[in-house]
């Protein structure tokens, strides 16, 4: 028998399914199928489409040709650098129909983080749209025309928003779709054609790790990698082929590419939001059955709870409250393993929880079942939250070097375990070093660093086995839990180690914080950087009647700081003494990702926020007044 490496274009899809696909071309040859099944959701001037496939890839080849004529050869690097959208799709499956290789840039990134990756994969050409409202940087388009100049092998740029300019400065996707209309329509096994030229090991993409600590690395990931992938979460029944999966997280980050795996590999649909603070609005008008989610949606989504519950007028706030402390006993109950079947439990959710959990479906459109959570961990009361509420919480883990999950809890008895990231997916093999150190081996680990051998050698051995940098343990039934990055543990002067992520992660259920960060590497004790969410602080100066000039004079506010300290209170009460937090102070003002201080999937740069906070750390050593 003829193996389908050596069969000729027009025979590729000869006997094509997912169990037999190599590449994502074949992927996307096995969706061209079905022409008449809907792929996506998305919206444009103000009307949700919804493209079939065959719609799809007949833009993909015709955008795909146009790299071909702009001469884009198999091999080169093509960037993307875009917020999350439909056109960010089009791009991405163009690329791989020219034989190139996707470089996903994150669209919060400076012209300086943009410019080092452009130059570091050596990006012949880039997509860009036009964010002109955006932010407080310039738009993505004047950022990459502020640093052309110095990228000589940069040489199209092609606008999502904009018509090409008159000077050749840029071309338009719609202009290079039909420069390219002639060429593929004239080769009807375009796809074919580059599916039996594209091997399992070429790249696919060069993701560029976000960096909460350090220089971004390329993450070289192959076809094979994420094929892997989409048989995975198929084998597991992660998602099934019905599901409608909104997509808002940004497409540089692996955990969104793993959808485009299953949506390739599966059919299922998936729906783009306008934007991550519309993502609750669109889960409804898309009719979304999943979301994937990083941990600070689920938190904000949980304050907002709170904060409206306790707010309600008459007696419903107080039984709200009142409800919450039952719902806190079931928690820690839960956490430290028992069984927690009280009348008062009981009450409270048939009096309370019903109420939460039909207004919780009701805004997130009433189809909504699944969130599939990662990027960080995610606190178990949270999990223990929505699990009451009536939805599944689906924690995973998984790297940008791993092709984003290694492993995951499923909704199914006996597969899930909140606390944990789950079971390993098929394949996967575990390893916990003598220091605690979670070492992965299995089909989706990378293939290297991009001009990093030294750093690639120094995580991954040469039977296969990645060192992740996170440290973790695997309970007697398989379920693994991470305790935090290696690198961003705390040794008290005492010698003690702490897990910051979980000082933080157990503060942020505390309405009023937005985000966190702990600090006291080689010092005598704990204490924390605290930022205020103005939306809860301007909701508690109406509860409490007091009124403040601006934010910043808000998060100063003794009433703020005195909910701040009685919330820092209640986690050291669960402490040993050595991890309790001693001091800590609370900014005037909140971090984001234009000030640099937040990655693109919300989690606290160290490094950046370290030695930007120096002088107030250091207070909290050496005698000034920021203590509780």
């Amino acid at each position: 028998m003829i193996a389908r490496d050596q069969l000729p274009p027009e025979d590729r899809r000869t006997n094509l399914s997912l169990q037999t696909a190599r590449t994502l071309v074949d992927l996307l040859l096995l969706r061209g199928m079905e022409p008449g099944r809907v792929a996506a959701r998305h919206k444009a001037a103000g009307v949700w489409r919804e493209p079939t496939w065959g719609e799809l890839l007949l833009r993909i080849k015709r955008i795909g040709a146009g790299l071909e004529a702009l001469g884009i050869e198999p091999g080169d690097r093509v960037a993307i650098f875009s917020a999350t959208r439909y056109e960010w799709a089009l791009a991405n499956f163009a690329i791989f129909a020219v034989g190139a290789t996707a470089v996903p840039i994150y669209a919060s990134n400076s012209a300086e983080e943009t410019e080092y990756i452009l130059r570091d994969s050596g990006a012949k050409a880039l997509f860009v749209d036009d964010d002109r409202a955006e932010g407080r940087l310039p738009g993505r388009l004047a950022r990459v025309r502020q640093i052309r100049e110095g990228l000589p092998e940069l040489r199209h740029l092609i606008a999502f928003d904009v018509p090409a300019s008159e000077d050749g400065g840029w071309t338009s996707l719609s202009a290079l779709e039909g420069r390219g209309a002639p060429l593929a329509d004239a080769r009807p096994l375009l796809l074919e054609e580059r599916a039996a030229r594209t091997r399992p090991d070429d790249l696919s993409y060069i993701i560029y790790t976000s960096g909460t600590t350090g220089t971004p690395r390329g993450v070289m990931l192959t076809h094979a990698n994420w094929t892997s992938q989409a048989r995975s979460v198929t084998e597991i029944k992660l998602l099934g082929r019905d599901d409608t999966a909104l997509l808002f997280l940004p497409l540089a980050h692996s955990f969104a590419l793993v959808v485009f795996a299953t949506w390739l590999g599966q059919g299922i649909v998936v729906a783009f939001a306008e934007s991550i603070e519309k993502a609750v609005d669109n889960a409804g008008e898309t009719r979304s059955t999943v979301m994937t989610v990083v941990p600070r949606v689920l938190e904000k989504a949980f304050n907002k709870v709170v904060s409206d519950g306790a707010a309600q007028s008459g007696i419903k706030g107080p039984l709200f409250t009142w409800a919450m402390g039952q719902f806190e006993e079931y928690a820690a109950a839960r956490a430290a393993g028992r069984e927690h079947n009280s009348v008062q439990w009981a009450l409270a959710k048939r009096l309370v929880f019903s109420k939460v959990e039909q207004k919780l479906k009701a805004r997130f459109g009433g189809t909504l079942r699944e969130f599939i959570s990662g990027g960080a961990p995610l606190a178990r009361k949270l999990g223990y939250f929505f699990e009451t509420c009536g939805f599944d919480v689906c924690e995973g883990y998984g790297l940008s070097e791993t092709c984003a999950p290694t492993h995951v809890n499923l909704p199914f008895p006996g597969k899930t375990k909140v606390g944990t990231v789950g079971l390993p997916w098929p394949g996967v093999e575990v390893r916990i070093e003598e220091d605690g150190e979670v070492v992965l081996r299995g089909p989706q680990i990378m293939k290297g660093y991009l001009n990093r051998p030294d750093e690639t050698a120094a995580v991954l051995e040469p039977d296969g086995w990645f060192h992740t940098g996170d440290v973790g343990e695997v309970d007697p039934e398989g379920f693994l839990r991470i305790t935090d990055r290696k690198k961003d543990l705390i040794k008290t002067s005492g010698g003690k180690y702490i897990a910051p992520q979980e000082l933080e992660n157990g503060l942020k259920s505390e309405p009023l914080v937005s985000q966190v960060m702990i600090v006291g590497d080689r010092r005598k004790f704990v204490s924390a950087l605290i930022t205020v969410s103005e939306e809860n602080a301007q909701r508690l100066a109406e509860q409490e009647g007091f009124e403040a000039e601006s934010y910043a004079a808000l998060t100063q506010r003794p009433e703020v700081r005195r909910r701040i300290e009685a919330a820092i209170e209640a986690l050291n009460a669960k402490l040993p003494s050595y991890a309790t937090i001693k001091k800590f102070a609370i900014l005037d003002h909140d971090w984001t990702q234009d000030t640099g201080e937040i990655t693109p999937t919300l989690k606290v740069k160290r490094q950046v926020v370290g030695p930007r906070y120096r002088q107030i750390i250091d207070g909290f050593y050496d005698g000034e007044s920021y203590g509780v």
